[in-house]
């Protein structure tokens, strides 16, 4: 069984305010991935690649992995191409079961998207026109199914901000934390990782930001969906791209890539087992990021606490939350080494290989021995983990598909599109979205052990739910409305 190395890492970041002279998606991959190339200090190795493997951005290119291999004169690579909803990690694991398989010596996983460039030209009323082709990949990577609810989209819940809400008061709740002491709470923890962000060459915003802005709302901090501000959401409108260059143990010492540049991945596991979050029984809980954690470390003796590095997946506040209570982690210790996602940036679809590049970074520097990436998928739908160090892995890289497992175990509530009558609150907020009032939504259990998604339009009760605690107060459901129960 070969062994798969980690030998170069390229991360590519512009902030270009005219967007007819900013690189596209297409040249920033390339772009990382020549410096992943340069990075290996191994020409020859970029040449050889077997495999490239990208994850799909807010781009139309049917096929980006075709032209990096050309950019790069890989005239043998075969190509994949990820569809939104197929985790990070699942690459980087396929890449390196590959090649620990002996099916394959070489591969590359790159990935970026130009939000800022996108945001930029919407702003200046400029249309671009980017590279494109109708050629499919050698294979499409696609999830089996829709990753929301019909109840979810009904009630306007198409971005995922609302739903990670609900999930924040559910776990608030669950813990007995008063509403002001969690926005306390998250807020001090952003804050942390806006200070990480700041020595973080590659992050996006490089400027430590004090708890109280980002808890409280302005101008540049509106409320998103509370308790979520602006700044305790991901950063999507980011120019950022990177790549990671992988092969054999065998073929580096073949082509000399220097031994300080080898990063040894001892696993990666994923659980790709789906429930929508409206029918999750427990709405706090990552079922998945427990079983799938342990499969990543346990081997090797570990538990959270022994990680010397740490990267959450930081969408929102709860993502790290119920990922630390899972893996037994402490929240006061540092969750991230890039900044997380709002700070350090969150490419769409790519920012698992801006957290692994980093990881790489820091580990070749000696700042730990072990460093644990986590992914996500949809609103906490799938979970995965990467597991790195500068040594190598006793017994040899493993990769875990833990599904299987955590379907066994995982609890699914039945949902009802036209429930009528009394109901206990599960989860809630209060969704602001551009140019309309603010609407209260939330995940209501009903009388009969089935789940519901409901809103309301009524100030009184929006005004309650931004300052009381009402997960397992009852109410009255009528045509998709809730109201306080008489």
């Amino acid at each position: 069984m070969a062994e798969p190395v980690l030998v170069g890492v390229g991360v590519a970041t512009q902030r270009e305010d005219d967007p007819r002279r900013a690189m596209d998606p297409l040249a920033l991959m390339t772009h990382a991935a020549r410096r992943a190339g340069e990075d290996a200090g191994a020409p020859d190795l970029s040449r050889s690649l077997d495999r490239i493997m990208v994850p799909k951005g807010r781009w139309e290119h049917s096929d980006p992995g075709r032209e990096i291999a050309a950019a790069l004169g890989a005239r043998g690579a075969r190509t994949v191409l990820s569809t939104v909803g197929v985790l990070q990690q699942t690459l980087i694991g396929n890449a390196c079961a590959s090649i620990a398989a002996g099916d394959i010596e070489t591969a590359m996983v790159v990935g970026g998207d130009a939000g800022y460039r996108l945001l930029r030209a919407r702003i200046a009323g400029i249309e671009l026109a980017d590279p494109s082709n109708d050629a499919p990949p050698d294979r499409l990577l696609a999830p089996k199914e829709e990753l929301r609810h019909p109840a979810e989209l009904r009630a306007g819940l198409r971005m995922p901000v609302g739903l990670y809400a609900m999930m924040e008061t559910a776990f608030r709740a669950r813990r007995g934390i008063a509403v002001g002491a969690q926005r306390d709470a998250v807020a001090a923890l952003y804050s942390r990782f806006s200070a990480i962000a700041a020595d973080n060459p590659e992050a996006w915003t490089r400027k430590p930001i004090t708890a109280d802005f980002i808890r409280n709302v302005s101008d540049r901090n509106p409320m998103q969906a509370f308790p979520y501000t602006k700044l305790l959401c991901s950063s999507w409108n980011v120019d950022q791209a990177a790549a990671l260059l992988f092969c054999s143990r065998e073929k580096a010492e073949a082509l000399g890539v220097p031994r300080e540049r080898w990063i040894y991945p001892w696993a990666s596991t994923e659980s790709n087992h789906m429930i929508p979050v409206c029918a999750r029984a427990e709405l706090d809980a990552c079922i998945g990021a427990r079983i799938a954690g342990e499969a990543a470390i346990g081997p090797f003796g570990l538990k959270g606490a022994d990680i010397d590095l740490i990267e959450l997946y930081s969408c929102f506040p709860v993502a790290e939350q119920a990922y630390a209570t899972a893996l037994g982690v402490d929240l006061t210790r540092d969750l991230t080494v890039t900044g997380g996602m709002p700070f350090a940036g969150g490419p769409y679809n790519n920012y698992v290989l801006q957290a692994t590049a980093r990881m790489a970074t820091l580990l070749r520097a000696g700042r730990g021995r072990t460093g644990l990436v986590s992914s996500v998928s949809g609103t906490l739908t799938k979970q995965g983990f990467g597991l790195w160090s500068a040594a190598p892995a006793e017994g040899g890289f493993r990769f875990v598909d833990v599904s299987d497992a955590v379907a066994r175990v995982s609890a699914v509530r039945p949902v009802a599109m036209d429930y009528q009558g009394r109901a206990r609150i599960a989860g809630y907020t209060v969704v602001y979205d551009p140019g309309q009032p603010p609407r209260g939504v939330a995940i209501v259990d009903t009388a009969d052990g089935a789940r519901a998604v409901v809103t309301t339009d009524d100030a009184r009760l929006i005004a309650r739910m931004r300052t009381e605690e009402l997960c397992g107060v009852d109410t009255e459901v009528h045509h998709g409305r809730f109201a306080p129960a008489a």
